[in-house]
């Protein structure tokens, strides 16, 4: 019995188990979200800093008719310990501890200096300028990322600062790939009497790289109950089984009995929906098993729409960006199944593009988008809003 594509998103969501955590070097961590919040470990600045090159004095005591003495001077990296009276000064640079005693620093362009002396000329100089205070930016056990996080290059640059070197993260899910059919012949080679090239792995793969996954393995078995068995057999050690091709009716569609016979429990089997109604949805314990029709613009609609925000419950992200946007012309459908139609985006506006058929790629390989087209949605007039699921990472 086919199912609406809510019901399909429902269980799906329902049947995974949740995550597993994991500690990764922090130059590692780009891309992956934060399993746990990450605390401070330190003040930051570690002290009273300098923010620009200039002139360190005690605002409160200062003369202002008065020369400053400069009595030395202070470098990032190095500290002043020597005593300073109220009418003295310490040449500072950006960066540079502001030393015990004084509270202000001077830009070096609002000064006169004379000999070791320095006349100070900026009449809006407030108590406190130009030092950035200990702890301004964090403070000690600070949370400074929350958990779901996700690591930026900014982010690792962050931590960095704070002398952090390791950081909790969700793990990456473990993937493995089983592509059926016989005729399928490997790009490079050449085919006769039937066969095709073999795409799907392709589209698959790259897709994962774009979310910065890599599957575990990736199996092309013919059409062949024994070999499809021994292939599953071998995934379930996996987090994740995804299967194209014999997963609908056929005589030699033998992946939903295959999966039955190898003890997956299936969820459901076949979605009202275009194209992808064959989709395939189980479990074997914790493993989520999806079978995809052989179709590439069906799998990688199903893989878009279903898999991308299950691999994204494992790795604590979302992937894709789900908008409401403006279709760009009139459009017709026939109602009772949802439609997934191949789009392009321009500003807030969406193009349905030509060549939707489920075999057909040409116009995936431009598309940004997919739109969807609710069941018994059928007239579609320029202007109207849809749902949009955006596929490009």
């Amino acid at each position: 019995m086919m199912i609406p594509v809510s019901e399909a998103r429902k269980l799906i969501d329902e049947n995974c188990r949740g995550n597993r955590g994991e500690v990764l070097r922090l130059i590692d961590a780009l891309d992956t979200a934060l399993s746990a919040d990450v605390l401070s470990p330190i003040d930051t600045p570690p002290f009273h800093q300098s923010a620009v090159d200039g002139y360190a004095f005690a605002y409160a005591s200062w003369n202002k008719k008065a020369a400053l003495e400069v009595i030395g001077e202070v470098q990032a990296g190095n500290m002043y310990a020597q005593a300073i009276s109220a009418s003295q000064a310490i040449r500072i640079f950006t960066g540079a501890p502001v030393p015990q005693g004084l509270d202000t620093v001077v830009m070096q362009e609002k000064v006169e200096v004379k000999d070791n002396t320095i006349f100070i000329k900026d009449e809006l100089l407030v108590s406190g300028a130009n030092v950035r205070r200990q702890g301004s930016q964090t403070k000690t056990g600070d949370a400074v990322l929350k958990k779901g996080h996700r690591m930026t290059p900014a982010s690792i640059s962050f931590l960095a600062s704070l002398g952090i070197t390791e950081v909790p993260v969700f793990a990456q899910p473990h993937i493995r790939i089983i592509v059926t059919g016989k005729e399928l012949v490997p790009p490079g080679g050449s085919i006769s009497g039937g066969q095709i090239f073999e795409s799907n792995s392709f589209a698959l793969k790259t897709a994962l790289k774009a979310m910065g996954i890599s599957p575990v393995s990736v199996e092309v078995v013919e059409d062949d109950e024994a070999m499809i068995m021994d292939a599953i057999t071998r995934a379930l050690d996996s987090d994740i089984v995804i299967l194209t091709g014999g997963a609908s009716v056929g005589l030699y569609d033998l992946v939903p009995s295959s999966l039955a016979k190898c003890g997956v429990k299936e969820i459901f089997h076949k979605v009202k929906q275009k194209p992808g109604k064959p989709f395939y949805f189980g479990t074997y314990g914790d493993v989520l098993v999806f079978a995809l029709p052989g179709n590439p613009a069906a799998v990688l609609s199903c893989f878009y729409e279903y898999i991308t925000p299950a691999i994204g419950r494992f790795t604590g992200r979302q992937y894709q960006k789900r908008l409401k946007m403006i279709l760009a012309h009139d459009f017709q459908k026939k109602p009772g199944l949802t439609t997934f139609m191949k789009g392009k985006t321009k500003g807030n506006t969406v193009f349905i593009l030509d060549h939707q058929e489920s075999y057909l790629m040409n116009s995936f390989a431009h598309a940004d988008a997919l739109v969807e087209l609710e069941e018994e949605r059928e007239v579609i007039q320029k202007g109207d809003l849809v749902n949009v699921l955006m596929i490009l990472f």
